[in-house]
């Protein structure tokens, strides 16, 4: 690193006690040495997405949350419950920073050709710790952003795009020909979508409002069942009879969501023509759950048949199976498609001082669809 380059920065940690407290707040960390490969990033934007929420609140109570300290220097605490706390018994007393994805410019650089030519340069990364004025990264988990591209625009190049890549990406490994997606209105859901529109895939979309209904309808989508409607399963199985359906991603996960959708994807696939089976149809209906709106337990009431599967799905087992040939090409097609497919859009930008404020984590805290929060380091400099 240079001697004009900064020697410590601002960064947000979540630290979860033995007394059964989650603690948030800001840390002034040394920067140290850079290795060859590696690039100081000046983050200047950094999304809240769901996936982050886990490490940030380590399932902490955060409506009964207190903040002290000062407006600069803010400090969450919120209560976390005894079953919770059986399951994080590896990170208590760990400070852990926060924050999957970033995006920024390169202030210092490490020895390597590589590296110090990147200086300068905006560049997109998903090394962790982003939730951080500065962050150093190996050059193995950085993307340059072409010219001209803002780190605003390049800042959820990784989690939202490949996820949606990764959907699309298993459809085809496992035989399935049309997707069913949950939550649907999200900015994953609208790339999604996209995605689906250009390759010519048919996407059901499950929505829980009419609002968010018209927000897919505005983009091209074609399916789109609300869940709150009293029609929501006789509209379902007809979506499902139409795209043949037989793969379903749910971002909800609790309740009894994935058993609807194996429901209607049954009675989609029942034959009239073919004798009455005690078991149900032959063909296999498979719901991955990704996500975690809903908390509450999975309900599974057993409609559907025996050929079916219920599973977790995530995104870094489906790139480390990828393989680096593979990653590096969704992820160039990600940069290409950052100004349409894979724009992300934010209601809100905070810096990490007002990302510890109530009035922003009783927001993003919720995961509410339209709520998508930006977080901006640089306003704390």
């Amino acid at each position: 690193m240079t001697s004009t380059a900064p020697q410590s920065g601002k960064e947000l940690r979540s630290l979860v006690s033995a007394e059964g407290t989650l603690q948030l707040s800001l840390l002034d960390v040394s920067l140290g040495e850079l290795s060859a490969n590696q690039v100081l990033i000046r983050v200047e934007a950094s999304p809240i997405n769901p996936s982050d929420l886990g490490l940030l609140f380590a399932g902490a109570d955060m409506t009964s949350a207190t903040v002290s300290g000062t407006a600069d220097d803010p400090v969450v605490t919120a209560p976390i419950a005894e079953g919770v706390m059986r399951a994080l018994g590896v990170r208590v007393g760990i400070s852990m920073p926060a924050g999957n994805e970033g995006a920024g410019t390169v202030v210092a650089a490490g020895s390597s050709p590589e590296a110090q030519r990147l200086i300068g340069k905006t560049v997109a990364a998903a090394g962790g710790g982003m939730y951080a004025q500065y962050r150093a990264v190996d050059l193995s988990l950085c993307v340059e952003l072409p010219a001209g591209t803002s780190a605003r625009l390049g800042a959820s190049s990784f989690v939202n795009p490949l996820t949606a890549l990764g959907m699309v990406g298993t459809m085809r490994q496992e035989g399935h020909t049309a997707l069913v997606h949950t939550a649907a209105a999200s900015n994953l859901g609208q790339m999604l979508n996209k995605l689906c529109l250009e390759e010519g895939i048919a996407l059901v979309n499950i929505v829980r409002r009419p609002a968010q209904e018209q927000i897919l309808r505005v983009i091209g989508a074609e399916y789109v069942c609300d869940s709150s409607s009293p029609t929501f399963m006789s509209d379902l199985i007809a979506a499902l009879r139409a795209t043949s359906a037989t793969l379903a991603f749910d971002a909800i996960g609790g309740g009894k969501l994935a058993g609807q959708i194996l429901t209607a994807m049954e009675a989609a696939a029942l034959d009239p023509s073919r004798p009455y089976s005690r078991y149900g149809s032959t063909t296999h209906k498979q719901v991955y759950i990704y996500g975690g709106l809903d908390q509450s337990p999975t309900i599974l009431n057993r409609s559907f048949g025996f050929a079916w599967g219920v599973g977790g799905w995530l995104l870094t087992p489906f790139l480390q199976a990828a393989g680096p040939e593979k990653l590096s090409a969704l992820r160039q097609r990600v940069v290409e498609g950052l100004g349409t497919t894979f724009q992300s859009t934010y209601t809100k930008d905070v810096s990490l001082a007002e990302m510890l404020q109530a009035q922003s984590f009783l927001v993003y805290a919720k995961q509410a669809t339209g709520e998508k929060f930006l977080v901006t380091p640089s306003l704390d400099s």
